[in-house]
C-alpha cells in the first residue's frame, strides 16, 4: 500500500465513534492528515473519550453533525478533499424499519452526499457498505461467490420480511441511491464491504461486531487499512470472508473457553463467499492472519474482565418469535460470562448467519 494519498491531507470521517471509524481516524493521523470527524452529540463525554485521546496523535476536529441534515456537513467537510462514511442508522429491534431504519439510511447517504457536492473540493467518498448489501437472495446453492456485480435481493426482503430484514434492505438501497447520485453528479464513490470486524477496539464499551467475531464468527482486523487504500483505488472494491470452521479452530486454538463443535441442524457449510478479489488486484494485502486476529481479540476481551476459563457458550434453535426477543424463548437462566448462539429457520432462506449474542447481564425466560 503507498504511504500517501491522494489530493491534500485533509479528510473528514462520518460517524466517526464507533469500531472502524476511530481506527481509521487514528491511521489517518499516523499518515499525516488532518482529520475531521463528526458525532451526534461532541458534548457526550461518555461517547467521545477515544476521539478526544487521538487529539494528541495530530490535527482531529470534533464536529456535530447528524445524517438526517445535510447542512450540518458544510463545516466537517471545509477543506477536505476525501470523506469517509462510515455511518449508519442501526435499530434491529425496530418494530417499522421502513422508516427507522430503511428512509433514514437512503436520506442519510443522499446528505452526505449533496453536502460532498457543495462542498467543491472533495475529490473521493468512500462509503461502507455491507454484506448484507450484495449476501441475501433466494438461489438454492453453495457454490456462489459474490462481486460488485451482485446485489441482495430486496423485494425478497420486504415480502418475506425474515428477521432484522430492515438492516439488509436498508444497506442494499442506500448504496444504490449512492451510486445513482453519484453518477448523476460526477462524484467519485467507492464502497467497501467489510465483514464482521474483530481485534483490538479504541472505543469505550466493546464493539457487537467483536461480541458476534468472539463468538464463532470470523472478521478483518484489516478494514481500515482497505478503506484507506480507496482512496487510491481507480475502480469500486467490495470484500467479504467467513470461516464456517471457526468454531473447530476456537476450540482448539483456545481449549480453556470449552467452545463448542456440536450445533445440530445448522448448516454446516456456506452458501456464499464474497470476493475481495478486486480489493487485492488494487494492491491492498491482508497484514493479519485469523490466528493473530483471534489471539489479539482473545488478549483484549481478556483485559476487558469479559473473557476467562469459565466462559461458557449456549447454543438454542429458535423456532418460533423474533430471535432477538430473549425472554420469550429462553428456557434457562443464563449467568454471565456466556454466549447465546441461535439459529432460526427462517435464515436458512437468506443464508443469514446465526445470530450471536454475548450475555453480559442475566437473562432468565420470564
Amino acid at each position: 500500500m503507498a504511504s500517501q494519498m491522494v489530493g491534500t491531507k485533509k479528510a473528514c470521517v462520518v460517524g466517526g465513534t464507533g469500531f472502524v471509524a476511530s481506527l481509521l481516524i487514528k491511521l489517518l493521523l499516523e499518515k499525516g492528515y488532518a482529520v475531521n470527524t463528526t458525532v451526534r452529540d461532541p458534548d457526550n463525554q461518555k461517547k467521545i473519550p477515544h476521539l478526544v485521546t487521538l487529539q494528541k496523535l495530530g490535527d482531529l476536529k470534533i464536529f456535530q453533525a447528524d445524517l438526517i441534515d445535510e447542512r450540518s456537513f458544510d463545516y466537517p467537510f471545509a477543506g477536505c478533499k476525501l470523506v469517509f462514511q462510515v455511518a449508519t442508522p442501526v435499530n434491529f429491534a425496530s418494530q417499522d424499519p421502513e422508516n427507522d431504519m430503511i428512509k433514514p439510511a437512503i436520506q442519510g447517504v443522499l446528505n452526505v452526499l449533496k453536502a460532498c457536492a457543495k462542498a467543491k473540493t472533495i475529490k473521493r467518498v468512500v462509503l461502507t457498505s455491507s454484506p448484507a448489501a450484495v449476501s441475501i437472495n433466494t438461489l438454492n446453492r453453495t457454490d456462489l461467490v459474490m462481486t460488485e456485480r451482485d446485489w441482495t435481493d430486496t423485494e425478497f426482503l420486504s415480502s418475506a420480511k425474515p428477521p432484522t430484514w430492515g438492516y439488509p434492505a436498508s444497506k442494499t438501497l442506500a448504496e444504490k441511491t449512492a451510486w445513482r447520485y453519484a453518477e448523476e453528479n460526477n462524484i467519485d464513490l467507492v464502497t467497501v464491504i467489510p465483514s464482521l470486524m474483530t481485534g483490538p477496539s479504541l472505543t469505550p464499551d466493546v464493539p457487537s461486531s467483536i461480541e458476534l467475531a468472539t463468538a464463532l464468527i470470523s472478521g478483518i482486523k484489516s478494514e481500515p487499512n482497505a478503506m484507506a487504500l480507496c482512496c487510491q483505488a481507480r475502480s469500486p472494491s467490495r470484500m467479504w470472508k467467513t470461516v464456517p470452521e471457526l468454531a473447530k479452530f476456537l476450540h482448539k486454538r483456545n481449549p480453556e473457553f470449552q467452545v463448542p463443535t456440536d450445533f445440530g441442524d445448522c448448516p454446516s457449510k456456506a452458501k456464499l463467499i464474497i470476493s475481495s478479489e478486486k480489493l487485492i488486484n488494487e494492491g491492498f494485502s491482508f497484514k493479519f492472519g485469523i490466528e493473530e486476529i483471534f489471539d489479539q481479540t482473545v488478549e483484549y476481551l481478556k483485559d476487558k474482565g469479559l473473557l476467562n476459563s469459565t466462559h461458557k457458550m449456549l447454543f438454542v434453535y429458535c423456532d418460533s418469535g423474533h430471535p432477538g426477543s430473549f425472554d420469550g424463548w429462553l428456557t434457562q437462566p443464563l449467568e454471565p460470562p456466556c454466549a447465546l448462539f441461535v439459529h432460526h429457520p427462517q435464515w436458512e432462506k437468506t443464508d443469514r448467519p446465526p445470530y450471536v449474542h454475548r450475555v453480559l447481564h442475566k437473562y432468565s425466560r420470564r
